[in-house]
């Protein structure tokens, strides 16, 4: 028996559950006015899957710590959570799940992670009703499959949203922060749809806008001058396809690099077309790129609205048409938030810092 008093108590699973009394409360542990705090003991079966689930150094339990402001002590294949009782509760969700993922699908990365802690924050109805997805169950999350990497699930529930729209509709829009998978996400998807004979030809596109600098006059062929802006999407082909196959297919034309300047007057049969970046294009580019779609032809259009590169005095081409085109029949959108930033920790934080200091100094009105 514990001091206080208190019984553990064992569910089916055997986890182990104490609720202590004051006595016991961890000093700066509980919020101020609470003196009871949740002891929630978790065994695992898998002593290696709970490495995994734990990190190396236990970097995954220290950043559930930092998130969640609890405490996580483990010890061989058993984890001590310390907190109030909802944050415990929802530590001891977080840590199940991992642990189930990490059976079914080998090891974490602290973007896993996070999309767990963002899962769980679903769960716990912390968003309002009408943004929680159908299901939070991860492994009904959708997944794209390649080649090279084979399948790869979506981490959060905007990634999954994000991976229906593309099956669902010809022409989805994406916009949100940097770090939460947009770009990454459509260039597998298109390589799958290349790979699978759905589609003839991956056409690749953004505007020429460099992020507040000039650049001037660039050396080289047209696919030499455009690469430098085009570079985060070839990482992301590489990824999802081998070098050899990337390079073969810029040579034969089945994968495009098309400067957004010069696509007019085309029309894009039987392909997959991603405009990147798309928040920098104007008004009148995002008409012309929006009218080149063709029969059998599925259009991916990326932006971060928080980062425009147009001239003061210009109205974005993304901001525009995501208002025109809602609710049109065969045209889905999904909006990204900080929560979903799955690039670094730090990155998420980066963005919801200038998020808070946007809403409390939004600065000039863009028109």
């Amino acid at each position: 028996m514990r001091p206080g008093g208190n019984l553990p108590v064992r569910d089916a699973r055997g986890f182990e559950t104490i609720v202590p009394s004051a006595l016991d409360v961890p000093a700066g542990l509980a919020p101020a006015g609470i003196g009871e705090v949740a002891e929630i003991t978790l065994t695992f079966d898998d002593n290696s899957a709970a490495g995994l689930v734990f990190g190396h150094y236990d970097q995954n339990l220290a950043h559930i710590e930092r998130r969640l402001g609890v405490l996580l002590n483990a010890l061989g294949n058993r984890v001590v959570v310390k907190g109030p009782p909802d944050l415990a509760a929802r530590a001891r969700r977080i840590l199940e799940n991992l642990y189930e993922r990490v059976r079914k699908e080998g090891a974490l990365t602290l973007g896993d992670v996070d999309g767990v802690i963002q899962e769980s924050a679903l769960q716990g109805s912390l968003f309002p009703q009408a943004e929680a997805p159908p299901s939070t169950d991860r492994s009904r999350f959708e997944q794209i499959a390649t080649r090279k990497r084979g399948p790869v699930r979506a981490r959060n529930a905007a990634q999954d949203a994000y991976l229906r729209a593309l099956r669902e509709n010809e022409l989805v829009f994406a916009d949100g922060p940097a770090g939460t998978g947009k770009t990454w996400l459509a260039v597998g998807y298109a390589v799958s749809l290349l790979e699978a004979g759905q589609a003839e030809r991956l056409i690749l596109s953004r505007p020429a806008v460099e992020a507040g600098e000039r650049l001037g006059f660039l050396p080289g062929d047209m696919r030499d001058k455009v690469d430098p802006y085009l570079r985060p999407i070839y990482d992301a082909l590489y990824d999802f396809m081998e070098a050899r196959h990337v390079e073969r297919g810029l040579q034969t034309g089945m994968i495009e690099v098309a400067p957004l300047a010069f696509m007019r007057g085309r029309t894009l049969t039987n392909a997959v077309v991603l405009l990147d970046e798309a928040q920098n294009t104007t008004s009148m580019q995002m008409k012309m790129f929006l009218t080149r779609l063709g029969e059998g032809s599925r259009m991916i259009i990326n932006g971060d609205p928080s980062q425009i590169d147009l001239p003061a005095g210009q109205r974005s081409g993304l901001i525009e048409a995501v208002r025109i085109l809602e609710g049109v029949e065969g045209v889905g959108r999904v909006k990204f938030r900080d929560v979903d930033v799955v690039r670094h920790d730090l990155v998420r934080r980066i963005v919801t810092a200038y998020e808070s200091a946007s809403r409390t100094d939004p600065g000039p009105p863009r028109p």
